[in-house]
C-alpha cells in the first residue's frame, strides 16, 4: 500500500515507449526520432546516458529499451539484454532456427552455453528474482522452439 506522500510526488505517466537500439550506437536516427519526438522528450539526453549505460556490451548488441515518458516532458528508462534467442544464434552461429522444429536439427548446444545464457539473463531487472534453475529451462524451452538440441557436452 502506498503512503500519502508517495500518491502526492506520483509524476503522471504519459506513455511507455519500447524500442530496440544496437548498444552505444544510440543516435537521433528514423527509429528513435518517431517514438521520442511526438513525446517532447529530450532525444541527445536520452542517446548520451543510453550509450554510457550500454559500454560494456559489445557494439551493435540489440538492447531492449522501456521509456516511461512524464507529462512534465521528462522520462527514465531501464535497459534489458538482448533476447535469449539473439544469444542462442550466437553461440551456435546460426542465422536463424530450423524451419521445422523437432524434425530438422539446426544446431547443436552444450548445457554449458545454457547456464552462460541464463546467468547473464538474470541480470535483468525482470529476470533477477527467478531461480537460475527456472531461467535454465526457459532458455531451453527456447532453443527446442529454434530447433537447437542441447547436449551434455561438444563433441
Amino acid at each position: 500500500m502506498s503512503t500519502v506522500k508517495e500518491i502526492l510526488t506520483r509524476r503522471p505517466v504519459m506513455a511507455t515507449i519500447r524500442v530496440k537500439v544496437p548498444a552505444g550506437a544510440a543516435k537521433p536516427s528514423q527509429q528513435l526520432s518517431p517514438a521520442l519526438g511526438q513525446y517532447r522528450l529530450n532525444m541527445m539526453a536520452f542517446c548520451k546516458d543510453f550509450n554510457a549505460r550500454t559500454q560494456k556490451f559489445k557494439p551493435d548488441t540489440p538492447m531492449a529499451v522501456t521509456i516511461t515518458a512524464f507529462k512534465d516532458n521528462t522520462f527514465e528508462f531501464t535497459v534489458k539484454s538482448p533476447s535469449v534467442s539473439w544469444y542462442l544464434k550466437k553461440a551456435t552461429g546460426v542465422e536463424s532456427g530450423s524451419s521445422r522444429p523437432g524434425h530438422v536439427v539446426a544446431s547443436k548446444l552444450s548445457v554449458r552455453h545454457v547456464y552462460e545464457i541464463a546467468k547473464v539473463k538474470q541480470s535483468d531487472p525482470y529476470c533477477q528474482y527467478m531461480p537460475l534453475e527456472s531461467i535454465c529451462k526457459s532458455v531451453i524451452g527456447t532453443a527446442n522452439s529454434m530447433g537447437i538440441k542441447i547436449v551434455k557436452d561438444l563433441d
